[in-house]
């Protein structure tokens, strides 16, 4: 997912923001607000551990995965106590032990969604809705526009999105144009998506 980017420096780009006094932990805060503290969560493509290491600082208990070796290099060695697994979110085995019981929260941030492989998106969504316990939460938020991708193309849409986590048993329940629960504009380019699984 991470593409030619190493882990470091784009975890750089983040120390450098701030550093710079601007507040890079959004999604953090977001999560926070739907499950309490000692929570499960599991950080879906979570590159270099930037989300979970915050929502751990925090006092929830998170798994990390990503299928980008140098980006989980670099989240091992900034929280080397929290697991981090390489694995590839299409093929996860929600009996995997590694991963441990069932989690309260999903969470995918960064583009994840839009930089999985093409075709894989529906049973990566269903494969991370097994591991959730009943009545889980799964958040995502991905650019809409090539504005907010990392690519010269849009591969997903928002209604594509949805009815592959309608095919997985989640309901939609809000939809966010920032983590900072700004109100979704049609065609401004991102979303913050919360859907709850139902079954």
């Amino acid at each position: 997912m991470a593409g030619s980017i190493s882990g470091d420096s784009y975890q750089q780009r983040f120390d450098a923001l701030a550093a710079s006094g601007e507040h890079v932990h959004g999604e953090a805060d977001f999560v926070s607000t739907l499950v309490d503290v000692g929570a499960r969560i599991l950080d879906a493509g979570c590159g270099t551990g930037r989300v979970g290491i915050e929502l751990a600082r925090r006092g929830y208990e998170v798994v990390g995965v990503d299928c980008a070796v140098a980006m989980l290099d670099t989240a091992r060695a900034v929280a080397p106590d929290l697991p981090w697994l390489e694995r590839d979110l299409s093929t996860l085995e929600p009996g995997d032990a590694h991963l441990g019981d069932p989690f309260d929260v999903v969470v995918m941030a960064g583009n994840v969604v839009p930089l999985l492989a093409e075709g894989a998106e529906e049973e990566a969504i269903s494969r991370l809705a097994a591991t959730l316990r009943p009545g889980g939460w799964l958040v995502a938020g991905f650019g809409l526009d090539v504005a907010h991708l990392p690519l010269d193309h849009v591969p997903v849409t928002l209604a594509q999105y949805d009815a592959w986590c309608h095919a997985s048993g989640f309901a939609l329940v809000a939809r966010f144009g920032t983590w900072d629960r700004r109100p979704y504009v049609e065609d401004e380019g991102y979303a913050v998506s919360v859907h709850r699984h139902t079954r």
